[in-house]
């Protein structure tokens, strides 16, 4: 029995036409699931696609804004019809915006806690339905170092991903009893197009490097490992977990 095996699963990952949200997908596919892609960039999206069909893995493309109602409950929908079940979601669609405190509109306060704990509040509340079908499943959110931690710039940010771990705590409990597991992953600071600006900023790369104890940036592969291992049956009694995937960095003072 390969317990790291996805075969015949159904998974959903959201924001996955890029960064590590790709990463993850790619893994889900490459451990044997049907992977639904998510984005709002449908022709990125029909890229990918095409990148894991010449690889002979399983996908199919789902685009819609995570944020949007309607959007995902026709999404959701649309998965059920199209493929009968629903195994897996990762609630990994997320934005940041850095600005001193002062300066942060409520405008853009609001958009990124839509699209980072809402979204992910809505997605669970609907894969959930198409799992309790199966009385199984697993649902992983995408959390953060920068919950728990905090760092200027990214009040809102910090805000949002401290929601997504009490978000994972209390879906675990109100879920767990019906078969479907919730746990998250908190990742520290990984070299994807999101950071790009950071990752080019050499004074704020050597502080990264010099304070996480493998003195480098995650490459966003890295990730793919803790997903499917909270996807699989590997997992099977994790549940309110949140495993941190940082280097060692949130554990040195």
């Amino acid at each position: 029995m390969n317990l790291f095996s996805l075969n015949d699963q159904v998974i959903l990952v959201t924001g996955s036409s890029r960064g590590l949200g790709w990463e993850m997908a790619k893994a889900m596919a490459e451990a044997g699931a049907t992977v639904i892609l998510n984005g709002r960039d449908r022709e990125l999206l029909s890229k990918r696609q095409t990148e894991l069909e010449k690889a002979g893995l399983k996908s199919a493309i789902q685009a819609f804004d995570a944020a949007n109602e309607n959007e995902v409950l026709n999404g959701v929908q649309s998965i059920a019809e199209k493929h009968g079940q629903l195994d897996g979601l990762i609630n990994n669609a997320g934005i940041q915006h850095r600005k001193p405190l002062q300066d942060f509109e409520l405008s853009d306060y609001d958009r990124l806690m839509d699209v980072n704990l809402r979204g992910s509040f809505l997605l669970a509340r609907e894969a959930s339905k198409l799992m309790l079908e199966k009385s199984s499943g697993s649902i992983v959110n995408i959390a953060s170092i920068m919950g728990p931690l905090g760092r200027k710039t990214i009040s809102a940010y910090t805000t949002s991903k401290g929601g997504i771990v009490g978000l994972t705590k209390a879906l675990a409990v109100e879920l767990g009893p019906q078969g479907i597991r919730c746990n998250a992953i908190a990742p520290g600071f990984f070299a994807t197009e999101m950071n790009t600006a950071l990752v080019e900023n050499q004074e704020f790369s050597d502080f990264i490097e010099g304070r996480t104890p493998l003195q480098r940036w995650g490459q966003p592969s890295e990730i793919a490992g803790a997903a499917v291992f909270l996807m699989s049956s590997a997992a099977s009694y994790v549940n309110g977990h949140v495993l941190t995937v940082d280097g060692g960095l949130s554990s040195q003072v």
